[in-house]
């Protein structure tokens, strides 16, 4: 019975043994597949961890890209504000421009009024001085040009005055009724007498020196021409210039006659000139 038992219990022992065995092989098993879910768990998370850096990456490179933006996007709206004041400031500035071709073009348009006058004036008066030098004041010692709208008439004192005198002459009185043609056919034009010298000095009892010479001179002519010849006393201006305008050099007896003489100026009222120019 003994034998019996102990048999009983080696066979149990050994059965024992032996499910024990199978339930560890089956254990390692689950456990081997268990480390392989595990690897392959942690194999997922790494890869689900890189790929989760590398969205945070792009993540942080959106939102890099997007303040980026946002600070371009100021710029652009800082720039359309500075284009905005820049086109009002143009916008001002074409029409201050406008304004002032305007004004231009006004301007323009007196200045050739005011040509297309002086124009008028010069055939007038070229008209009426040739019709005057037909008649006999074309002389040598009687010199005329005409400059723009001003008449010069240059005439030798040997023709209005006798040497070192400021009378006027009697054979002078042809001439300056010729003048004075001229001058009464062209009332809106003023008139400047100027007496020139030589560079001799003179001094006399009645004259201190060749600007005392000068102005009488030219003080003759204008009374002639006032008193005697009817030109408006209110035209006239006598002027006297001394010896300090020289045609030629004083250095011979011939050139020193050239330089004494008288010169009439007759050019446009001052006042209507500029009334012109002002007229707006």
């Amino acid at each position: 019975m003994k034998k019996l038992i102990a048999l009983f219990s080696v066979s149990a022992l050994l059965l024992t043994s032996c499910v024990s065995k199978k339930q560890f092989t089956e254990l390692q098993n689950e456990n081997s597949k268990n480390l392989q879910e595990l690897a392959a768990a942690k194999s997922n998370l790494s890869s689900t961890a890189s790929s989760l850096d590398k969205e945070q990456n792009k993540v942080s490179s959106l939102e890099d890209k997007i303040k980026y933006l946002l600070k371009g996007n100021e710029k652009t709206l800082e720039f359309v504000d500075n284009l905005t004041v820049l086109s009002k400031s143009a916008n001002e500035n074409v029409k201050a421009t406008l304004t002032q071709l305007s004004q231009k073009d006004e301007y323009i348009k007196q200045i050739q009024a005011l040509n297309s006058k002086r124009d008028s004036i010069n055939l007038a008066v070229a008209f009426n001085l040739k019709k005057v030098l037909n008649n006999g004041l074309n002389d040598e010692d009687i010199q005329v040009n005409i400059e723009k709208t001003v008449v010069y008439i240059s005439i030798a004192d040997k023709l209005l005055f006798n040497s070192g005198s400021f009378r006027v002459s009697n054979r002078a009185n042809a001439i300056l009724k010729k003048v004075a043609d001229v001058i009464n056919a062209q009332p809106e034009m003023d008139v400047i007498v100027e007496g020139h010298t030589d560079s001799k000095t003179i001094k006399t009892d009645i004259l201190d020196d060749n600007w005392d010479l000068s102005v009488k001179r030219a003080t003759s002519i204008v009374r002639e021409l006032q008193h005697k010849l009817d030109v408006d006393p209110s035209r006239l201006v006598a002027a006297g210039r001394s010896s300090y305008q020289p045609l030629v050099a004083n250095d011979s007896p011939a050139n020193m006659a050239k330089n004494r003489r008288t010169k009439i100026i007759i050019m446009p009222k001052l006042d209507q000139f500029f009334d012109l120019l002002d007229n707006k």
